[in-house]
């Protein structure tokens, strides 16, 4: 397996050494990063309402957080140090952020979260504090310094807008300059404090809490229940105890809920439209000039096809979902879709099996794909 990013290490070597067990720094991991973010692209995104962001400050030892979208002027007011502008979800809005995601597809993408990017002043930060998921830290322009501890006491303070840590330990510390990578596990405690104006990229990896997959199945699978009957007490005899819940009510009631099924197609359906499922404030937009279906057939066997930045498709078995519904292709489609899930493209010559057309036509008019088979830096109908 190729060596990469990860500190002379294989992919192999790297998730058997450090994932989920211990930190990795890796110098000079992805030098072709270093600049790939400008501040006022970040301003810019910070402005936008379909962008989650928030700016994080600590004034005389209190902590603050505002969320976007902010004014230009809200941006224009802010002080020379003690804080940090976090923007969400910049895979969906910048090509070169949905590039860098691409070093990660050694990951399953159905763990992938999304990609945050931050501006910081120097002295911001947003405190010490853990992630219950893995994350990867890029340093794209700048120096920041950043200390973290093996520690298992996690009390976090009361009374402060983030999750910051009560106490913290810090027994390792590292500052990193553009091109270097900081992998930490989850529930590791950690601290970056900007050295000087700095960008930083954190990719996160998310593992879903048994509780979310239990009751987010159940709400999946409320919608398939076909239970017939209903309670009937032809029999009933008078009661003094009218508070009481009959006895053959919660006897009928057990009866039902032992019949309650699913299988494991089930499970697959339910997995593949929750975790492909986009975030609520992702909006696809439609091309502003689509194609006839034969103009887009010409055009895609020429250009090939991509994946919309924002889109998330994946596959599991014969069963393919994109942008958290199920898909339904044939044969033919099935191994087509599983490559594009898998490469995000299609490359020229395109030759598509016929029952592949009809679901391509309708991702594009609605914007879950474009023709070309690169990242665009303009609009491409």
């Amino acid at each position: 397996m190729k060596k990469n990013f990860l500190g002379g290490l294989t992919e192999a070597e790297f998730l058997r050494r450090h994932w989920q067990k211990k930190p990795l720094l890796a110098r000079s991991a992805l030098r072709e990063y270093a600049g790939a973010f400008a501040r006022e692209e970040l301003f810019e995104l910070a402005q936008r309402d379909d962008i989650e962001s928030r700016i994080v400050q600590r004034t005389r030892g209190r902590w603050k957080v505002d969320h976007g979208p902010f004014a230009p002027r809200d941006l224009r007011r802010l002080p020379r140090s003690g804080w940090t502008l976090l923007v969400q979800g910049v895979e969906v809005a910048l090509w070169q952020a949905a590039r860098l995601l691409r070093q990660f597809a050694f990951l399953p993408y159905a763990r992938l979260d999304d990609l945050m990017v931050s501006y910081a002043v120097p002295g911001g930060g947003v405190g010490p504090h853990f992630d219950s998921y893995d994350v990867f830290l890029l340093q794209s322009a700048g120096r920041r310094q950043w200390r973290v501890s093996a520690q298992r006491e996690l009390e976090l303070l009361r009374d402060v807008p983030l999750k910051i840590l009560k106490n913290f330990h810090p027994d390792q510390e590292w500052t990193l300059a553009p091109g270097d990578i900081l992998y930490l596990p989850p529930r590791y405690a950690h601290e970056g404090i900007a050295v000087d104006d700095c960008i930083t990229c954190s990719v996160g990896f998310r593992a879903p809490a048994s509780q979310e997959l239990a009751s987010r199945f159940l709400e999946f699978l409320q919608d398939r229940l076909q239970l017939d009957g209903q309670y009937a007490d032809r029999d009933l005899a008078p009661t003094r105890r009218p508070a009481r819940i009959p006895a053959p009510m919660v006897a009928h009631t057990a009866d039902v809920l032992r019949k309650l099924r699913w299988s494991r197609r089930d499970v697959v359906e339910f997995l593949g439209c929750y975790l492909s499922e986009p975030k609520d404030n992702v909006v696809f937009e439609p091309p502003s000039r689509p194609l006839t279906r034969s103009g887009f057939a010409r055009r895609v066997a020429q250009k090939g096809v991509r994946l919309s930045a924002a889109t998330r498709m994946m596959y599991y078995g014969g069963a393919v979902f994109i942008n958290g519904e199920a898909a339904e292709p044939g044969a033919g489609a099935a191994r087509v879709w599983t490559s594009l899930a898998d490469a995000r493209q299609l490359d020229p010559p395109l030759e598509l099996p016929a029952d592949a057309w009809e679901s391509l036509y309708a991702w594009y008019l609605a914007g879950y794909i474009g023709p070309g088979s690169t990242e665009p830096t303009t609009s491409d109908d």
